[in-house]
């Protein structure tokens, strides 16, 4: 049995997360006790408030808390992943998996990736919208449209008949409803405060290219398949590179899952609020085993349901 790890991304927080991880496991303890945040981290997962929560520039690093803190519980229950992956902001728990870096490094640079992602948008009229049930081709063949009106890419290939498309408001209003008259059955705007993952972003991604140089960034000791590339890393790349160019390109979160299934990954475990990514796999790759492990609950259900597996 090969497992794969992925790691959800903005959007699926909610006040109370990894409460009872906390709670419940002591492994869990040690990322919210240690954090040294400019803000109170445990606090603000556990009791909010929401509206703070939900800003870009807290939200990462409580993710990757909460991330860290269900990924130290598996392992101390002998659960490791073979394989890793992340939506978006989930790569860099997937990177923390992976031993590219330790909790502290991943929650302060996460922190400053939310601010330079706000602070760059800031004044940009963007938008962001779900596009379901349309051909990659089409969608392009919309956005091309779009484009006319200013900025509008496709920013996030989530499954079989799911993307998202960002940019401008005008120009992704316009490459919405390209979308619908080309075919497809509904164009969803979501409730996100920039246009994130494109190019857009780039001053962002400059900021961030600059920070990450001064990390140290360690070896990989399992494979991340990156949202830039949906493979794992080549030769010629580095992973300062890849993470700059994941803010201002698309995710390939489809393609990610079709290569981990290929690699002959049999089991996904979702690692992080909700369960959107779990809906994705199941799209993509409908043989796969899925769990999810958000709280004690789900934790103690995966555990059992692996160790089920290898006995």
């Amino acid at each position: 049995m090969k497992i794969g790890f992925i790691y959800a991304g903005q959007g699926s927080q909610a006040v109370g997360m990894g409460r009872s991880l906390y709670r419940n496991y002591q492994a869990a303890r040690p990322v919210f006790d240690d954090s040294v945040m400019d803000f109170d981290l445990k606090e603000l997962c556990f009791n909010g408030p929401a509206e703070q929560l939900n800003q870009t520039q807290f939200i990462q690093p409580c993710m990757v808390a909460v991330a860290v803190a269900a990924t130290c519980v598996l392992a101390d229950n002998g659960i490791l992943p073979d394989m890793a992956a992340g939506l978006s902001l989930g790569e860099y728990s997937a990177l923390y998996a992976a031993g590219a870096f330790d909790a502290r490094t991943a929650l302060s640079l996460t922190r400053f990736r939310g601010q330079v992602m706000e602070s760059s948008v800031q004044g940009i009229d963007g938008k962001m919208a779900a596009v379901l049930g349309l051909e990659r081709e089409l969608l392009q063949a919309a956005c091309d449209e779009g484009c006319s009106l200013g900025t509008v890419q496709i920013a996030n290939y989530n499954c079989p008949g799911q993307m998202v498309i960002g940019g401008e408001a005008a120009a992704v209003e316009k490459a919405s409803q390209a979308a619908i008259a080309k075919g497809a059955r509904r164009v969803l705007p979501l409730n996100v405060s920039g246009p994130f993952h494109t190019s857009l972003l780039s001053p962002a991604a400059e900021k961030l290219a600059e920070k990450l140089r001064g990390i140290k960034i360690n070896e990989l000791n399992i494979p991340v398949i990156f949202n830039a590339t949906a493979r794992p890393l080549q030769n010629d790349e580095t992973i300062v590179q890849l993470l700059t160019r994941q803010v201002m390109s698309p995710v390939y979160f489809e393609d990610s899952i079709r290569y981990m299934e290929q690699s002959g990954v049999t089991t996904i475990i979702e690692i992080g609020p909700g369960k959107v990514l779990s809906g994705f796999v199941r799209k993509t790759a409908p043989s796969m085993t899925v769990l999810s492990v958000e709280d004690g609950e789900t934790m103690e259900a995966a555990i059992a349901a692996i160790n089920n597996t290898r006995h």
